[in-house]
């Protein structure tokens, strides 16, 4: 499976038709990136929108980003992902995780001890059966990780990670954990904008969901951003490290700096002021980084 050094996360599908979201798909397959990542929380199904996008797409790797472990059992999980493997050779990747302690409170769950669910989870995944055509290599999983015992579990039962919300400090400090072998895909928001003062209000508005979520915010203060750097839709500098923004040459560095960090690959996730827009001028232009 080659993902590419750069690929695309966006959860902008969701709120378009299928139709619409499988030509948008085609372009970014057109423009030459390696991989869509897609997300799952109450949008479209991720094993269903990503059998309408590869359905669209000629060489595209796509990506869940991520699978909600608590969204369906493991074996319908392993079911899914080896119907997508054997019809898509390659071209699936699932990317799984355990998502957040309010979004699986909502399903009717209950989210405590989450490291040992996810590797009971994988346990489940791996025994379970599978009596249809099998796809002709063993399928890939990536782990979204963030703390370092998740990361752990990723370097001994996953092809690697796909940490989400995140600076190239905590790429190479994931690299460390992971080792040499598995594969590192972090997430990083990009905004084409130079004026600070609109990034910044841009990023912001995408950043206030997540500073609400327990395992991003202990993430931010692992890495060492304080309470007051989390606060208030996040100081200026937490902010300028979760989102790059400026011209091309700014998101290029910052793509090298989790590249040189030892990111294998880096979707880019491009955000618009308008948080519905499908940003295609957006990929159009940052493509010329491939």
């Amino acid at each position: 499976m080659d993902l590419g050094r750069i690929g695309i996360w966006t959860g902008v599908l969701d709120l378009q038709p299928a139709a619409r979201a499988q030509e948008a798909a085609a372009e970014l397959d057109a423009l030459g990136y390696g991989a869509l990542w897609i997300p799952e929380a109450f949008g479209r199904e991720a094993f269903t929108s990503s059998a309408l996008l590869l359905a669209a797409t000629r060489r595209l790797v796509v990506a869940t980003g991520i699978a909600n472990i608590w969204g369906r059992d493991a074996t319908a999980m392993a079911g899914a992902q080896r119907t997508l493997a054997e019809a898509y050779p390659e071209r699936f990747l699932l990317g799984m995780g355990v998502s957040h302690a309010p979004l699986v409170g909502m399903r009717g769950h209950d989210y405590a001890r989450p490291l040992s669910a996810m590797g009971r989870y994988l346990d489940a995944m791996d025994q379970a059966p599978f009596v249809a055509c099998p796809p002709p290599s063993p399928p890939k999983r990536v782990l979204a990780a963030l703390a370092p015992k998740m990361l752990a579990l990723a370097a001994r039962r996953a092809w690697g990670s796909h940490p989400y919300f995140v600076p190239p400090e905590h790429t190479a400090r994931a690299r460390a954990i992971l080792g040499a072998g598995p594969v590192l895909a972090p997430e990083q928001a990009v905004i084409l904008e130079r004026d600070a003062t609109t990034a910044r209000a841009v990023a912001r508005a995408h950043m206030g969901m997540y500073l609400a979520l327990p395992n991003y915010v202990n993430n931010l203060r692992r890495l060492g951003f304080t309470d007051e750097d989390v606060a208030n839709g996040g100081s200026d500098r937490l902010v300028d490290a979760i989102v790059a923004w400026g011209d091309l040459e700014a998101i290029a560095r910052r793509v090298r700096a989790h590249h040189d960090a030892g990111a294998d690959h880096v979707c880019l996730q491009a955000l618009d002021p308008d948080p519905r827009a499908l940003p295609l001028r957006q990929w159009r232009e940052l493509a010329a980084l491939l």
